[in-house]
């Protein structure tokens, strides 16, 4: 299984260092990713309504104090929130969506986004409007309910978001070409000894569409002026 992956050597150049290359995965299926991702924001949602009843005073786990009930419901909650948002982004690097209506392009590209956003600010908005709850339990709440929301926020946005048009552009300009990626970064290239890479020991094989899956949305520049392409969205 590892020779697959492992498919050749690049030899290393004076500039730069020898480099493995491994194949890429299969790009997936861009459907039931969001159907996984649907199903985890539920969950979340659920998790969010057992916290609001243990706050009402309509759920009380006798055996753990209110406090930690509020936040492991909250932990809970967060976890769904996240896997569900990263499978949603993922989807939408299979399978984008126009961004011919700039909002619905922003919306659909971070709809975990808005997710995150049901599934906390109604909790907090009861808790902060809670007078029975003593203070350092309102306190410590508040905060891990604030802290929980930024965390869901910061990984649900799509920083690399892709669009339909340009993944069209993209798989017309190199059909099954070849491209590469290193393992981290947004771009992909079209040579292995391109400059960028001079420092990178693996890298990975595929298709533009793999590759686009893979989060690598853009052409690198470098490589871009070396081939004098222009029709696709490069890192410049």
């Amino acid at each position: 299984m590892a020779e697959k992956k492992e498919k050749k050597i690049v030899q290393a150049t004076s500039e730069s260092v020898a480099k493995t290359v491994k194949e890429a995965k299969p790009v997936g299926n861009a459907k039931n990713l969001r159907t996984g991702a649907v199903i985890l924001w539920v969950v979340a949602v659920i998790f969010e309504v057992l916290a609001v009843l243990v706050l009402a005073g309509k759920i009380n786990l006798t055996f753990m104090p209110q406090l930690y009930q509020l936040i492991g419901f909250l932990v809970l909650d967060l976890i769904c929130v996240i896997i569900g948002s990263q499978l949603w982004k993922k989807a939408n690097h299979i399978d984008p969506v126009s961004k011919a209506n700039k909002t619905k392009f922003w919306l659909w590209n971070n709809m975990g986004v808005v997710v995150c956003c049901f599934a906390f600010f109604p909790f907090l908005i009861l808790l902060l409007m809670n007078k029975d709850l003593d203070k350092k339990t309102k306190t410590v709440a508040i905060i891990a309910a604030i802290v929980a929301i930024l965390i869901g926020v910061g990984t649900s946005i799509d920083y690399n978001p892709v669009s339909s048009e340009d993944k069209a552009a993209a798989v017309t300009a190199f059909g099954e070409t070849k491209v590469y990626w290193a393992p981290f970064g947004h771009v992909y290239h079209t040579h292995t000894d391109c400059q960028s890479l001079n420092q990178t020991e693996t890298l990975t094989e595929g298709t533009v569409e793999q590759a686009v899956a893979a989060n690598r949305t853009r052409l690198c520049k470098f490589c871009a002026k070396l081939d004098n392409i222009t029709t696709v969205v490069t890192d410049d």
